[in-house]
């Protein structure tokens, strides 16, 4: 299609859509097809982000176009206390692969809804209500998990609905002011004061932590090895459950299957979105068989329109056979390493970046406009950012000043290495012709 329909539809979009969170990309998309996107002016992009950090076995995968095409019509939305056969199988082939205490099992429709639907269920468990997060956390848009979130989405909009929210600092290694003697970072002792302020403001109510593995949208934040046991340490100490929401981390996207697997922890409940659709609307929330026990036996009710709907659980059951099938967690185990080695030489030849984080397929370049005092570069990120995509390459800067900027990066783990070795090229070509990037040599 020529720019002229691109502007068109561009034009339309201006006129009719609401703005719901940050401005609109120039470029309509109006096909994808396993890593890449097609704009409407002929443009071919592409996709380091996964759609929403969602496409995780790439666009138009053939068997996610098998499941939904047989389930779209043979077997696609029920009552929601009928059952289907995906829906038992997704359960089961879930509960097969996680560890002991992830026993139970269902499916609803997005993050937020699955993170809303897990503190619920630790509210009703425990009998409390206050609500632990982390201060770079982002866990969805409905009243409850966004009274748990703090990097963003709180203004504007009166007092939070829920009373009882409480926020821990977010364990980021690269800017937090707590150090050991050496400099290194001390997240122990930043852990203990945070909660020592909780323990300060609570109510004598606490219920449960919500914490991401790598608090994404926060900035790829990684947390330290040891941090999810003390974590857990923590909320037993004072009889609160642990949620560990896994929408991004999950099915093998940082080399293990589940996030948990590599720091060693069960949570009390393990929510999965994003990554379990392929990009379709498919969460899930797993507990315990106890904490499943007493929640029915008390009339826990979340019933949504969507609740262990068949065709998305087919979906979500094709994508998790597919990454086990093809070895996909082992694929971002392997891959990941080059795609952070080549991350670190663009850090080596240009001053702008101040960081390089992540884990398997999954990594945070922040950008700055100073590496000693690590001031954010926003406008300079966004240029960035933009150049990226004018070259062909989608991996856009979060560029939220809550946490400063930076481009998080989360191509489908079925990128090959020449398909990376291309997108580490464009990424450097971009450093090299935006103004500010400050080139060492």
């Amino acid at each position: 299609m020529p720019s002229s329909e691109n502007n068109s539809l561009y034009a339309s979009a201006q006129k009719n859509l609401l703005v719901f969170g940050s401005s609109f990309l120039p470029d309509v998309i109006v096909k994808t097809s396993g890593l890449y996107l097609y704009t409407a002016s002929g443009k071919k992009i592409m996709d380091w982000t996964s759609g929403q950090m969602s496409c995780l076995i790439g666009h138009g995968h053939p068997a996610v176009v098998k499941t939904i095409t047989e389930h779209a019509a043979n077997l696609d939305h029920l009552y929601s206390g009928m059952l289907s056969p995906p829906v038992i199988q997704l359960a089961e082939r879930l509960a097969n692969v996680l560890p002991d205490g992830l026993d139970k099992a269902m499916f609803l429709s997005t993050g937020g809804e699955s993170n809303e639907c897990a503190i619920k269920l630790a509210k009703m468990y425990t009998g409390k209500f206050e609500i632990v997060g982390l201060g770079a956390s982002w866990h969805g848009s409905t009243s409850g998990a966004r009274g748990a979130q703090y990097h963003a989405g709180r203004k504007g909009y009166g007092p939070i609905v829920r009373p009882g929210m409480h926020m821990l600092p977010s364990p980021d290694s690269y800017r937090s002011i707590f150090r050991n003697k050496d400099g290194s970072y001390d997240w122990e002792t930043e852990l203990d004061y945070g909660w020592s302020l909780i323990d300060k403001a609570s109510a004598g109510s606490l219920a449960a932590v919500i914490m991401e593995p790598i608090l994404s949208s926060g900035g790829m934040i990684v947390i330290p090895p040891g941090y999810m046991a003390a974590m857990k340490e923590h909320c037993r100490k004072r009889d609160m459950l642990l949620i560990v929401d896994e929408a991004q981390t999950g099915l093998g996207r940082c080399g293990d299957l589940f996030a948990i697997q590599y720091e060693g922890v069960v949570p009390d409940i393990l929510t999965l979105s994003k990554t379990l659709g392929n990009g379709l609307p498919l969460s899930a929330v797993i507990t315990s068989n106890e904490i499943a026990k007493v929640t029915e036996e008390r009339n826990f009710m979340f019933y949504t329109t969507h609740a262990n709907d068949p065709l998305p659980a087919a979906v979500g059951l094709t994508v998790l056979d597919t990454v086990i099938q093809e070895g996909l967690a082992q694929q971002a185990k392997t891959i990941g390493p080059q795609l952070h080695a080549g991350l670190h030489r663009l850090m080596e030849r240009y001053g702008c970046i101040g960081d390089v984080r992540g884990r398997g397929l999954m990594a945070g370049v922040e950008i700055v406009s100073d590496r000693e005092t690590k001031a954010a570069a926003i406008e300079f990120g966004k240029n960035l950012s933009a150049r990226i995509m004018e070259l062909g390459l989608s991996a856009i800067i979060s560029a939220r000043t809550t946490f400063s900027g930076c481009i998080r990066i989360a191509p489908p783990l079925t990128i090959t290495n020449d398909e990376l070795s291309e997108g580490l090229a464009i990424f450097e070509e971009a450093l090299r012709t935006t103004q500010g990037s400050m080139p060492l040599y």
